[in-house]
């Protein structure tokens, strides 16, 4: 029997869906939020896991094959480890994995692989305590560095590092990284900084994707890896001695040809693009009584009108983009 395919108006296969649990956060990094941070949504307002999971059965139904949960951060969500047992359960779900800060991830490492997540991605935007302070507003470097060694230790894997790169900020850890990754036999990824805050965004701080290779080419040479029929926007490199480096280009080499996702927002949006404003209420359908059709339907809707490209540019953005309630 053939399984289920989600194919966009631009024979992009959608196969992936980036699931947002929670808006709150114990970190305010400042290309996310203010030092302050963002007035939390209501409980009331954040989809139950029995409405996430309902949507998730749907949209696997549908074709949808690689999960992944995200925030705010979404370890401090209660009970999130039962939520990622039960996400393991769908049949259909062939990809697990999650995106944390990584502040709690030591303590939860262990049994978060028990519960059945495959794999976890960390975003860790500095090796220095001092950066890291300024960066996201908080201490806690250690915590986070042995929280990705628990995850390790635990099996899951690969470990993949989440780092936006900023001109004047870490742009002198980029073969820090590197050495990194081959010691842990991790996979560490460049991100560039994005226009999300009007605030915070100054284009002079990115950092482009060839800047960043073209200074891991110094001391590594960097062999291609073979994408997978998973795989997002991320061009990886293996390393000599182990370990794996990617670049993430949204701005100076835009990946929207290959982008193979859709997004739930933590209050029960569906969106098609991390930066288009257009989105599908699912919260209100669910609350209404909505059948599954009704909701496959709505799935497929997003898909048949997901954009070709997104429309982001070095200008600052109109509005601010609240990552932490669609989910990084």
């Amino acid at each position: 029997m053939t399984s289920p395919s989600l194919r966009d108006g631009f024979r992009r296969t959608i196969n992936y869906l980036r699931l947002s649990v929670t808006d709150r956060c114990n970190l305010r990094c400042t290309y996310c939020m203010p030092p302050e941070g963002v007035a939390p949504l209501e409980h009331g307002a954040i989809l139950s896991y029995e409405e996430m999971l309902r949507v998730v059965r749907v949209a696997v139904a549908e074709g949808i094959r690689k999960v992944r949960v995200t925030g705010g951060e979404p370890l401090v969500r209660r009970g999130l480890l039962g939520f990622v047992r039960e996400l393991a359960r769908i049949p259909g779900v062939e990809d697990l994995s999650l995106t944390t800060n990584g502040l709690l991830l030591g303590e939860l490492a262990s049994a978060l692989r028990q519960a059945g997540l495959r794999r976890v991605n960390v975003s860790l935007d500095t090796l220095r305590p001092e950066v890291f302070a300024v960066i996201t507003r908080r201490p806690g470097l250690e915590r986070v560095l042995a929280g990705i060694d628990a995850a390790r230790r635990a099996g899951l894997s690969p470990v993949k590092i989440n780092v936006v790169a900023q001109r004047g900020v870490n742009d002198g850890e980029i073969l820090d990284f590197a050495a990194f990754a081959e010691e842990g036999g991790y996979e560490v990824r460049f991100i560039e900084l994005m226009p999300a805050s009007r605030e915070y965004w100054d284009a002079d701080r990115v950092l482009s994707a060839a800047e960043i290779l073209a200074t891991l080419r110094t001391r590594y040479p960097l062999a291609p890896s073979v994408p997978d029929s998973l795989s997002g926007p991320c061009r990886v490199f293996l390393l000599p001695r182990g370990g794996r480096i990617g670049v993430i280009s949204p701005l100076s080499e835009h990946f929207c040809g290959g982008c193979n996702r859709l997004r739930l927002t933590a209050s029960g949006s569906l969106r098609g693009c991390l930066f288009s404003r257009d989105e599908t209420d699912l919260r209100e359908l669910l609350r209404a009584g909505a059948d599954d059709r009704a909701l496959a339907s709505a799935v497929r809707d997003v898909v048949a009108h997901k954009p070709e490209a997104h429309r982001l540019g070095w200008t600052p953005p109109t509005d601010d983009l609240a990552m932490n309630r669609i989910g990084g």
